[in-house]
């Protein structure tokens, strides 16, 4: 498979390895589901990468055999090395349809996350027209403030389907704040994509976290069994207990850093910390921020880079969640077309183009319900784009 000649060695949690972009792989049944493990897109988030370099060891020295296939892959090289996020921009922010179309495999000359990007999606790429079966992309995180595991999705049915195997909470509607992660793009080629936060960027937790959900991923899709998974007791302890009390999220807010604001998190916030309207968060330039609605705060940043200061997340009802789910499975979403100011998008069927006029009196809740998220403004008409998708050539 194509790879790059290119090690790095990294040091953190007490312990120095070496890892290429290829951390390891196996290949069982080409017709069998593939899962694809990327860690480390955040040069500063090394947990993953430590986890998926432990569970290939333990594949490798248990000489486990697969029925599907696993591809564990390091994301920003050059930004791991150095232990920093990222070193031009953020390469978790890059990865939209425009970007991907001037890839080539040339990766000398560019600015070093774009070679990142070229040689990741190159990889990727490769990987997809090597295997027949369903694809599975796992995006490993940690975040600068503590916090329990979580899993993030754009919201789509089989990333809902797959999710659902955990008891860990579910963050809905982050594609809607974020402009060009790496999944977003996945899932618009029709596959399961979801990123997992572990923990903390420095809590050795944050590394069984991580191996605990690489190998029940990898028994979920049958993969392997749960018989060859020598710690997979406590693994489904620690994310699979009590799955009919998984909370769901979605994002309502987002605090986005300027370009040269002194944004200071106030101290002691942890992911899910419940929080008051007009709360003291943090401050920009001296001033002082307050939450301007209820919720709870989601990733605080407590970090020097990165855009994204704090979220408000509120809670989604199962009444809402099973709702959306018989609309899309009945595919109802047409009817949205018929309503005065509001049509399909010529060019692409997944996304409606809405007259703001018309969207002032239809809630976007609506448009969440039916199965549309993004919303972007083009022509001075808003787009919503469809996260259900059928499987289309990466």
């Amino acid at each position: 498979m194509v790879n790059e000649n290119r090690k790095v060695e990294i040091e953190a949690f007490q312990k120095k390895i070496t890892i290429e972009r290829v951390i390891g792989h196996v290949e069982g049944n080409k017709s069998h589901p593939t899962v694809i493990a990327i860690a480390g897109i955040h040069g500063n988030e090394q947990a993953g990468v430590y986890a998926l370099h432990n569970v290939c060891e333990a594949i490798r020295n248990q000489d486990i055999q697969f029925k599907g296939n696993f591809y564990a892959l390091s994301g920003n090289l050059n930004a791991l090395k150095q232990n920093i996020r990222f070193e031009k921009f953020d390469l978790n922010r890059i990865w939209t349809q425009e970007s991907t179309l001037n890839i080539n495999k040339d990766i000398n000359g560019f600015d070093a996350e774009v070679n990142e990007q070229i040689a990741l999606y190159n990889i990727i790429k490769d990987i997809l027209s090597r295997n027949n079966g369903s694809f599975y992309f796992i995006d490993l995180h940690t975040t600068s403030s503590p916090t329990k595991p979580f899993i993030t999705i754009s919201d789509s049915l089989n990333n809902r389907q797959f999710t659902s195997n955990f008891s860990v909470p579910i963050v809905l509607g982050i594609e809607e704040f974020l402009d060009g992660p790496l999944l977003t793009f996945v899932n618009e080629f029709g596959h399961v994509a979801l990123g997992f936060e572990g923990g903390e960027h420095y809590a050795e937790q944050s590394i069984v976290n991580c191996e605990a959900f690489i190998w029940l991923s990898l028994v979920i899709t049958k993969c392997l069994s749960k018989g060859q998974v020598k710690n997979f007791d406590l693994y489904k302890h620690l994310l699979c207990e009590k799955r009919n009390t998984q909370d769901f999220y979605a994002i309502k807010f987002k605090y986005a850093i300027k370009n040269n604001e002194a944004f200071s998190m106030n101290n002691g916030f942890k992911n899910f910390d419940a929080i008051e309207k007009y709360q003291l968060l943090a401050h920009s330039n001296g001033k002082k921020i307050k939450a301007i609605k209820r919720g709870k705060i989601f990733m605080p940043l407590y970090q020097k880079q990165g855009d994204d200061g704090f979220f408000i997340i509120n809670s989604i009802s199962k009444f809402w969640l099973n709702l959306s789910k018989i609309v899309r499975k009945l595919k109802l979403y047409h009817l949205l077309r018929i309503l005065p100011g509001i049509k399909m998008d010529p060019s692409n069927a997944y996304t409606l183009i809405v007259n703001p006029k018309t969207a002032r009196f239809l809630a976007i809740e609506i448009f969440h319900l039916f199965g549309y998220r993004k919303q972007v403004i083009k022509d001075n008409k808003l787009h919503f784009i469809k996260r259900d998708r059928k499987i289309s050539d990466f």
